[in-house]
């Protein structure tokens, strides 16, 4: 069997013998290429799907820029890109094709959305009920290849059954929205937000705007502040936000105290910037990767207030059932996101090779690779 495929090729070079390199000081001369594949037999514990909508993640985009200085790829998330390429992507849904021999919960005609971090189930961390930090952590479409192609095989065991939820495609395209909006429910429980909070959020991507939605939705917020530079994103972004401010009119205007700050953004200056505004036992949750470093510059202030500022990945540790939860109530409109339906894996390969377009006149992107 044959599948048509979108992957990333690159030139594996090292900027050194350092064995703690980040992609974008290994991988450079990105490009982005449509290709049909030879589908070798189904594994034991794995399952076949037929692709129907995948979403473009802030990741893969980065994949795809490389510095017009040195070549290298802009993205710092834990990647392998072997010769033959890596199929990209890790946001979306499918119908179940087959099932390997071992998978006994999943069944053909299923409808199925797929978390993107497979754990060993095994390491110290994991045992401990640490799953988005497992030792070993394999990532789809960056370690493995992932779900921007037509039929994808993928490990039953990150496959969540969502077939009695779904009636038509918007339901579909909600749940290749799920993966992002755990990754932001993730976030808005390592904050630890709580009824009466005043939430700041830097980036009105995806994450952010599912942070925001969710920050009231789940966790009881009053004030939610979204920060964007991108015009677009800030109209998009009103509806969920109590105010949403561009960068420098934030920090004219803004004068509140501030008991959480989620970084969505990558720009780690606006952590900086705020900091001082954070009141006592404040948290600051860092979800954007940018490579970039932070600078906290009063420290005084951080230990005299308790302010604690913590990383946050991943979706797993119930947060993909959650959302399913939270969608079906009707709290929290997953596709709302979504600003652009394109169609097909050759489409898809346009849209990546113009990021700037990408960024500023779009929020969520989702690609329709198959029909229902």
């Amino acid at each position: 069997m044959k599948t048509k495929v979108l992957l990333v090729k690159a030139e594996e070079s090292p900027i050194n013998k350092n064995d703690n390199l980040l992609p974008n000081q290994i991988y450079k001369n990105a490009r982005i290429i449509v290709e049909d594949r030879e589908m070798g037999g189904l594994q034991p514990d794995e399952i076949r799907i037929e692709v129907l909508y995948v979403g473009i993640c802030g990741t893969d985009v980065h994949l795809a820029i490389n510095n017009p200085k040195t070549g290298y790829i802009s993205s710092t998330a834990p990647l392998t890109i072997p010769k033959e390429g890596r199929i990209i992507g890790h946001e979306g849904v499918g119908k179940v094709l087959q099932v390997g021999q071992n998978v006994k919960n999943i069944e053909p005609g299923m409808y199925v959305t797929l978390e993107s971090i497979i754990v060993c189930n095994t390491c110290d961390v994991c045992r401990r009920g640490d799953f988005n930090q497992c030792r070993n952590a394999v990532l789809l479409g960056l370690e493995k290849d992932g779900l921007m192609a037509e039929i994808a095989d993928v490990p039953a065991k990150i496959a969540h059954d969502i077939t009695d939820y779904v009636n038509d495609d918007k339901d579909l395209i909600a749940a290749a929205c799920i993966e992002p909006a755990g990754v932001a429910y993730v976030a808005c429980e390592n904050a630890n937000i709580k009824g009466g909070d005043v939430v700041v959020i830097f980036g009105g991507g995806p994450i952010g705007i599912f942070a925001a939605m969710i920050s009231k939705a789940a966790f009881g917020a009053a004030e939610v502040y979204i920060v964007e530079p991108i015009e677009h994103r800030r109209r998009l972004a009103k509806q969920w936000a109590n105010e949403v401010y561009d960068v420098e009119e934030f920090f004219e205007k803004f004068d509140k105290k501030v008991n959480v700050v989620l970084e969505a953004s990558g720009a780690l200056s606006n952590v900086s910037n705020i900091f001082e505004r954070i009141d006592a036992n404040g948290h600051v949750v860092l979800i954007a990767r940018s490579g970039a470093s932070l600078s906290i510059t009063n420290v005084d202030h951080m230990i005299t207030n308790s302010i604690d500022i913590k990383g946050s990945r991943g979706h797993l540790c119930g947060a993909f059932n959650k959302i399913i939860n939270l969608y079906r109530s009707g709290k929290i409109d997953l596709s709302s996101v979504v600003t652009s339906v394109i169609y097909g894996l050759d489409n898809l390969k346009e849209v990546l090779e113009d990021t700037k377009n990408l960024t500023e006149n779009n929020c969520k992107v989702i690609a329709k690779l198959k029909n229902k």
